[in-house]
């Protein structure tokens, strides 16, 4: 399987896109002026208490507050007190040190911790842990023993905390994991210093920019090429590389062609795409995302596929097929929380155990935690997929000013009936022999040719002269009555 990386640079704006065999699995971007806020560190003052909910707002100096909730304390911290109660812990006015793990969603603030961890190439760092663990991913034992007993000679000449081995770790050579938690260890001792002298409510800490981060978290063996298209970028990633990566210099290129860099692979058209709520099937079959403030909801549907031999073969087989397609739209669109995806039915519980299986080994390559469930009675898979940023459509789009984000108008039709009313209304208040209305034009055609009947009765009712104008500007749903 080929797989290369995507970095392109706008001053404005970073985009990164994985590819997978020519086809996009995933896309990060961040903006200047909306930088994600995951793993910053901020020394921040609690500015209210919430002993009902067993949490905490804590103001880092963001537009909002941010949550802070009793199960995200450190453990020691926790361990220490042995208290479930937050008022324990906390009271208003305190400076408390923070890390966030969420960023800022929609209306909700970002999500912090106390658990603070620095990641780097090969390990986790935390200075406020009291032990240390290996990525659960690496499933040979041998090599998890290694890595152990690797960090405990460490810790046995070097300050307190505790290091997770991260999956990148596997087979790497000892000094090379020494000199990482080095640089763990003097990174965290220069935020020390500044968290002493730091004003509250202010940042001790940032990470890294998305292209670098893209090194540290998103590379991995195999991958052939990174490709980048900034000259000034790419001489930072040669630099960061060269200091912490060195076996993968070779693979950074400075991308410098007349076609820009994302249309080799289409992925502009894959983005518009993404941002549709229909996804086809090769097959013929469909899904239909669907994404709320609660959840999301992905609806399978054979379409158009009408092979095989039954009707049950035809279910499973577009149903197999969407388990393939789920989980990389699901990388794609970054969606997260709570997500249901309504299979279409299947009888036989081999075919339902095949597609659940099938499920999971495609989301087994998704790099962000998730569980699924069982099928239930009424023929649901429900499933979650951890959320730290923002949704691509979150990103992109903006709610429609004509719908106000419903997805749906009302009918030239609704709307006539509804300057009916208005018009009652208005007359009915007001002494009033002239009225105009200003309204889209496909209202104003409706109530001058198929409502025409009713306006004249309506006119003969009131007693009062309708004038009608179409304001090019105006929604269909928008409209307004004038008093003459």
């Amino acid at each position: 399987m080929s797989e290369e990386i995507l970095i392109n640079i706008t001053p404005p704006e970073t985009r990164v896109a994985v590819i997978e065999n020519g086809v996009l699995q995933e896309l990060f971007i961040e903006r200047e002026n909306q930088k994600g806020l995951v793993g910053n560190i901020y020394k921040g003052e609690v500015c209210r208490v919430l002993p009902g909910m067993q949490a905490a707002f804590v103001d880092i100096g963001l537009e909002r507050a941010a949550y802070l909730h009793l199960s995200d304390f450190s453990r020691k911290e926790l361990k220490s007190k042995g208290s479930e109660q937050i008022e324990h812990y906390l009271r208003e006015g305190q400076t408390l040190v923070v890390q966030v793990t969420k960023d800022p969603l929609g209306t909700k603030g970002a999500r912090l911790t106390t658990e603070i961890s620095i990641p780097s190439r090969f390990q986790v760092y935390m200075p406020f842990a009291n032990t240390s663990g290996v990525s659960q991913r690496i499933e040979c034992s041998t090599e998890r023993n290694r890595l152990r007993a690797c960090i405990e000679r460490f810790q046995e000449n070097h300050q307190n905390g505790g290091f997770i081995a991260r999956t990148a770790a596997e087979c790497i050579e000892e000094f090379m994991l020494v000199t990482d938690m080095t640089f763990l260890s003097k990174l965290w001792d220069g935020i020390s210093e500044k968290i002493n002298t730091a004003d509250v409510k202010t940042l001790i800490h940032e990470d890294l920019s998305l292209s670098i981060r893209v090194l540290r978290d998103v590379y991995k063996d195999g991958i052939e090429r990174i490709r980048v298209d900034s000259h000034e970028t790419h001489k930072k990633l040669i630099e960061f590389a060269a200091a912490f990566l060195p076996e993968i210099v070779s693979v950074i290129e400075l991308y410098a062609g007349e076609c820009p860099l994302f249309d080799i692979y289409n992925v502009e058209d894959e983005i518009t795409r993404a941002l549709e709520r229909k996804v086809n099937l090769k097959s013929g079959g469909h899904l239909i995302f669907d994404q709320t403030e609660a959840m999301t909801t992905v609806d399978v549907n054979t379409g158009g596929y009408v092979g095989g031999r039954n009707l049950e073969e035809t279910i499973f087989k577009t149903n197999l097929e969407a388990t393939k397609t789920i989980p990389r739209q699901l990388r794609l669109r970054n969606l997260g929380g709570i997500i249901i995806i309504d299979f279409i039915d299947m009888q036989r519980e081999e075919h339902k155990k095949q597609v659940l299986d099938a499920l999971q080994r495609n989301l087994d390559k998704d790099h962000a935690k998730n569980k699924i469930t069982e099928v239930s009675v009424l023929g649901l898979v429900e499933m979650t997929r951890k959320r730290t940023r923002e949704s691509l459509e979150h990103i992109l789009c903006e709610p429609c000013s004509a719908c106000g984000g419903r997805g749906v108008l009302k009918t030239p039709e609704s709307m006539c009936l509804e300057i009916f009313r208005e018009i009652i209304r208005e007359v009915r208040q007001y002494n009033v022999q002239t009225i105009l209305v200003l309204a889209s034009h496909e209202v104003v055609e409706m109530l001058l040719d198929e409502e025409a009947d009713m306006l004249a009765e309506l006119e003969l009712f009131l007693d009062v002269q309708i004038k009608f104008r179409s304001e090019s500007e105006y929604n269909q749903e928008q409209y307004d009555v004038v008093l003459l």
